[in-house]
This record gives C-alpha cells, structure tokens and sequence, in this order.
C-alpha cells in the first residue's frame, strides 16, 4: 500500500493550519511526526484518519481520494490510536482486542474461529499473553497502551496512525513502546505513523521524519539527513536546550 499526501492543507473551518503538504508512507516502515505545539500534528493525524476533512488538495490511498472511501472501506484501511482512555468495567484485555475485529463481523455478530486467531496473534505481537484474561480497569498505563496498540493490530490494516502513544508513560515504557512500533512496521509490514513529542526517541527508531514547522512547510526526510540540517532547531525553538548531532540526544542548558 501507498499513502500519499498531494498538496494537502489541514485546519478547522476556514483556517488552513499547514497548507502545501505533499509526502508519501510506505510499507514497512515508521515515520514519527514531530512538531512543537500548535504546530498541526493533531490536525494532520485526524486528517489522515478521516475524522475531519482536508481543506485542500488530497490524500491518496493507492490513487484513490481518502474522500471516497466508505465507512467500512476506511475500517479495512486503517487503525487509529488516541490518547483517549478507554473506561471499561468487567472486560477483559482479550475482549478489548477483539474490538478490533468489528469490521468483519457478520450482522448476526458471532466471531469466527479466524477471528479469534487473528486476536491471539495480536495479543501475542504486542507481547502481552499473561494479561489476556485481566481486566483491563486494572491495567497499568503503559499495559494499556500495548493493548491499545494490540486491537489496532486485530483490526488487520495495512496503515496504523497513533496519537501521542507514549503520553502518561515512564521513560522505560516510551522506548519500549516505541521500539515495539518500529519491530511491527518492519516485521509485518505496516505502515505506521506516529505522532510524537518524543524528538530523541524518534530520532532513534523511526524510518522517516515529519518535522511540522509553524509557518512553514513540513519537512520530510530520514532521521540521519534531518540532524544534518537546523530543521530541529527551527520546529524547537529554546533557549533551555539544544539537541547534539553527535550522539542524537538532547542537551539542556541550565
């Protein structure tokens, strides 16, 4: 699959966020959208996501306007992953997964053994077997974030977008959850698209950058060409630190 965006401007109403953008998603890889503040990464993800119209140009999925996708097109199409806390009482994380199998359910709403089986290989990709049974108001934040990213995977798209992931979580789960993002687009070639304020973590996993800049075009390129230009220091303007090119981390100046 090949998502494309062609002079896309996203914004609410009539005012136009970020205008002018024009990128490309490939199989098999991650790209990290970044961006300070204010600067569109939201309104790019709900974009993408269908949940609120393009104010210009186009999203191409395969050639095909994001537009004239239907309702059940999309679900087959894409996952999406928010920040929203779920409140479930008496579910189970496996119940929670199988969510994901929605748009494959015949009217009569029965699950079929594939489906069940696609549940399982989701549970068992996010390595989240032993809490299968738990339920999932008891979960950890960072337990549920994999779940999360576990019925998204149960939904069987080829394209995931995800907002924000790591939101709520200690630093070990950010990386974990971050490295686990990167193991699913390259081991089973998903697209996947994050966005993410976690500059030196994306810096270090993801296979392509979205740097949205305020004012100014997005720039899209690989983490290694990125930190050969000032991009990063243009989109983070601060006094307080600075990110070092020779070993990709931030370094904070008082």
């Amino acid at each position: 699959m090949k998502v494309e965006l062609s002079n896309l401007s996203v914004g609410y109403g009539a005012r136009v966020v970020q205008g002018g953008l024009c990128a490309g998603l490939q199989s098999g890889s991650m790209t990290c959208l970044l961006g300070a503040n204010g600067s569109g990464k939201s309104t790019l993800l709900r974009t993408l996501s269908g949940m609120q119209p393009p104010l210009g140009g186009a999203i191409l999925v395969d050639g095909k306007p994001l537009i004239e996708l239907t309702d059940h097109e999309r679900a087959l199409t894409f996952a999406v992953v928010l920040t929203d806390r779920i409140l479930l009482e008496r579910t189970t994380v496996r119940q929670l997964v199988a969510l994901g199998r929605t748009p494959y359910i015949p009217w009569h709403g029965t699950m079929s053994d594939a489906d069940w089986q696609r549940v399982d290989k989701a549970i068992r990709l996010v390595g989240i077997e032993a809490l299968a049974d738990k339920q999932v108001n008891a979960l950890s934040d960072g337990e549920r974030q994999r779940v999360m990213i576990a019925r998204a995977l149960a939904q069987d798209t080829p394209l995931l977008l995800l907002d924000e992931p790591t939101s709520f979580l200690d630093l070990p789960n950010r990386i974990e959850i971050m490295r686990l993002l990167q193991q699913l687009a390259h081991q089973e070639g998903k697209i996947i698209l994050v966005s993410t304020h976690e500059l030196d973590i994306a810096l270090h996993t993801a296979d392509m950058i979205w740097l949205m800049r305020k004012d100014s075009l997005m720039v899209c390129a690989a983490p290694n060409e990125i930190l050969q230009t000032d991009a990063i220091a243009a989109a983070f303007p601060s006094i307080l630190f600075h990110f070092d090119a020779n070993d990709n981390s931030l370094k904070y100046d008082f």
